[in-house]
């Protein structure tokens, strides 16, 4: 759970190289190491990430214009083309719909732990009768 909670909490960065950047290469060099996220030392120092993040995401969302949205962004890896589409589709696709997947995950796993799962899209059945 601690390394999905990370990974959740680095997500929206994905949305700064979209609209930052004309690509994203994840291997720059064949020396390079993958690209792995730490795991925070505590719930609060993921939380504290996270919040970091989504603000960061939202601001450069908000500065994005449509012409750059609809314009063309490169995922590579060691300089090989692995994809490329508009930015809207990345933000859609990459950055939003992978974190719906992830965040449904940690939900599984928190309820499988007996924690009470929080609402995401309105009340949880954790947090009373619907």
């Amino acid at each position: 759970m601690i390394e999905l909670a990370a990974h959740l909490a680095n997500l929206p960065t994905g949305a700064m190289h979209t609209i930052n950047q004309d690509s994203l290469d994840l291997k720059p060099s064949p020396d390079s190491p993958p690209s792995k996220t730490l795991p925070a030392t505590s719930c609060h120092e993921t939380l504290d990430r996270f919040d970091k993040n989504i603000t960061d995401a939202r601001a450069a969302i908000a500065d994005a214009s449509d012409e750059h949205l609809l314009s063309s962004w490169t995922l590579l890896s060691g300089g090989k083309v692995i994809f490329e589409l508009r930015p809207v589709a990345v933000l859609r696709n990459f950055v939003m719909n992978h974190n719906i997947h992830h965040r449904a995950q940690l939900g599984v796993y928190l309820r499988l732990n007996d924690v009470a799962v929080p609402a995401i899209y309105g009340q949880s059945t954790d947090e009373g009768s619907i």
